[in-house]
């Protein structure tokens, strides 16, 4: 399908394929405080039913985070994380039957989580924020995604300024990509995310948007996180659970320019949108459809 050469991304329990159809990872904030669903998946319960609810509407893998990322919040302390997921792991480790992604910073979530079922660690801080998860991730054989983000979520938006948008986002994502490798975590084993919205105006969101493909070739593929941003809402003014179609122009995009994996929100309505896209490259044999600058 399309023009994309096969790929595969390893992770703790076997491999997802890239370069064909569009992958999903679909997000479960068991959090009080998440910009559009904080609160809603908190409990246990709730958060191992919503797991349950995007596989079935066909996400391929899904993202657990107990700490919101959003401008300006604090860190959670690995600890009040941890009790937020393992009794979600618990369940879903023998619920699911797609790979489970862990969204922390901390090694110790990472230690534990992985060796409760998870496959993959999301990291947003490319591996900056604690010096022992790479290490981590490497004795355990995980997946990971690394992330590109100046500072922290708490002070991320104060410096956007940059010389070369791409140039330097994609050279701190190689320097991520090079703390793995001296840990043991091979190119196959690692996305890189340019970090839409983290540290980053609406502009510079849309031009990585349309160079996702400058950053193919770090790792195995391009993970990209669009949904319910503010920068999808620019025009209509809309709150974060109320961003569907500003979300829905923006997975288009992303799946156009490069992007292997989209994270979402709303994994059945966005799956309507990756198909048809994958389905046009399909048909038209890729003339087209990854589009070129």
């Amino acid at each position: 399908m399309g023009t994309d050469p096969p790929r595969i991304w390893r992770h703790r329990f076997g491999e997802l394929p890239l370069g064909g159809r569009t992958l999903l990872m679909g997000i479960v904030n068991v959090t009080p405080d998440s910009f559009s669903d904080g609160g809603q998946f908190v409990d246990a319960e709730s958060a191992v039913a919503h797991a349950l609810r995007l596989q079935s509407e066909g996400a391929d893998l899904v993202d657990l985070g107990a700490e919101s990322t959003r401008p300006g919040s604090s860190a959670v302390p690995p600890d009040v994380q941890l009790d937020r997921l393992l009794p979600v792991m618990r369940v879903l480790r023998d619920a699911l039957r797609i790979p489970i992604s862990i969204d922390t910073t901390r090694s110790e979530v990472a230690r534990q989580t992985l060796s409760m079922g998870a496959a993959i660690i999301n990291d947003v801080s490319g591996f900056g924020a604690d010096s022992e998860l790479a290490q981590v991730c490497g004795a355990l054989g995980a997946g990971v995604v690394v992330m590109h983000m100046r500072g922290t979520p708490a002070d991320m938006q104060r410096n956007t300024d940059y010389d070369d948008l791409i140039g330097e986002v994609r050279a701190g994502l190689s320097r991520s990509v090079g703390v793995g490798e001296a840990h043991g975590i091979t190119p196959e084993h690692i996305v890189v995310d340019p970090g839409i919205g983290f540290g980053k105006s609406f502009e510079q969101n849309h031009l990585l948007i349309g160079q996702l493909r400058a950053f193919r070739g770090l790792g195995a593929g391009v993970l990209a996180g669009p949904s319910r941003k503010a920068f999808t809402a620019e025009f209509s003014g809309r709150l974060g659970g109320q961003r569907q179609f500003g979300t829905a122009a923006a997975v288009a995009l992303c799946a156009l320019r490069g992007a292997d994996i989209i994270r979402v929100h709303d994994v059945a309505e966005m799956r309507e949108v990756v198909q048809l896209i994958d389905r046009n490259r399909e048909v038209t044999g890729g003339v087209g459809s990854r589009i070129q600058d």
